[in-house]
């Protein structure tokens, strides 16, 4: 009993001990903020959580030699240290990823207009991140379980038993590994990007996130549409900001063959010229089609982003229209009905 007795003490003593540990770490972390490495700026307090649980774990396994205890129970409380100190480490160092991770990400605003390279560096970053996290989680389990002796020396049935369970969940998540691997090629060559504008199941909308096994797709009416991510190496779509987030706008007018088109082209550049949408780029009215009925006429204009185009187009499309009915309004596409009165017998 007097020994049960010492080596209780010990234990609350080495938790004490950690939880001493960990307040003054916590002092440290709130005292100093955001440490700066460099260029980064790296904040500290999301560790507060995991290091409360190994700071005790760690002066507990210091205080387990010196148990008062017999070999078998003193061996089942170093193994059950052992594997929560294995836990708790990966969990440090997920966290610690999540830590550089942030860091990088705030080096890199996606708010700018021209955002292109800082979205490609923010996509690059977070799947890394993520692959790495799964690699550290994939280690702290191989640990844990080669931590217990029977793992290691398993029997042939059982050998044989697991080879078959393994066949089988290999089948099962063959799917689940192609779009991991889908995932690592999305990160190198990146045919798409977060806040990429993109056409996916006739679809308009802007990559909203990117995980190592589907990518959400933010709908223009606020839906959101989320894809197996080797939807993207596997099936054509539409990426607008690919290269540049610069677009072309275009607007289809069907009018009468007596429209004049100069007086239609000077309107067509009156109206952009006033309008804050238009990046002065672009400016272009054609006649690209003519029916036995109407004449088509596109208007194509620039702007420096997807939405920013939208709303042009619909300013521009609104416009030609009012200026057709109030000061050509017989050139609004009619039907022409041509009678001939038949000469009395």
């Amino acid at each position: 009993m007097n020994d049960y007795l010492f080596s209780g003490i010990l234990i609350v003593s080495g938790f004490a001990a950690g939880w001493i540990l960990y307040f003054l770490t916590l002092f440290l972390i709130k005292r100093r903020g955001a440490v700066s490495l460099g260029l980064l700026k790296v904040n500290l307090g999301i560790l507060k959580i995991p290091l409360r649980f190994l700071m005790p774990a760690l002066c507990i396994a210091g205080v387990i030699p010196f148990l008062r205890l017999t070999e078998k129970v003193r061996g089942g409380v170093s193994q059950f240290i052992q594997i929560l100190l294995i836990a708790l480490f990966g969990w440090v160092a997920v966290k610690v990823i999540y830590i550089v991770r942030d860091a990088l990400l705030n080096s890199y605003d996606i708010s700018v207009q021209d955002n292109v390279h800082a979205r490609s560096m923010q996509t690059q970053i977070r799947m890394v991140a993520n692959i790495i996290c799964v690699v550290i989680v994939v280690l702290s389990v191989s640990f844990i379980l080669m931590s217990f002796s029977q793992v290691r020396h398993i029997g042939v049935s059982i050998l044989a038993s697991a080879g078959i369970v393994g066949i089988v969940i290999g089948f099962a998540a063959q799917k689940t590994l192609g779009n991991l691997i889908a995932g690592i090629q999305i990160a190198i060559a990146q045919p798409i990007r977060l806040d990429d504008v993109v056409i996916v199941e006739d679809e308009w909308g802007w990559i909203e996130e990117i995980t190592l096994t589907f990518v959400v797709v933010r709908i223009w009416d606020l839906r959101r549409l989320v894809v197996p991510i080797s939807y993207f190496l596997e099936k054509p779509f539409q990426n607008w900001t690919r290269t540049s987030a610069d677009l072309l706008g275009t607007v289809f007018i069907y009018t009468d063959y007596t429209v004049p088109v100069e007086e239609v082209r000077n309107e067509l550049t009156s109206i952009l010229e006033n309008n804050s949408k238009w990046d002065k780029k672009v400016n272009v009215l054609q006649v690209t089609n003519a029916t036995e009925k109407t004449v088509e006429l596109r208007a194509l204009m620039s702007a420096t982003d997807s939405p920013t185009a939208w709303d042009l187009r619909c300013e521009v499309r609104e416009k030609l229209l009012e200026f057709l009915q109030q000061r050509f309004p017989e050139c609004l596409p009619r039907i022409r009905v041509e009678m001939n009165k038949r000469e009395s017998a």
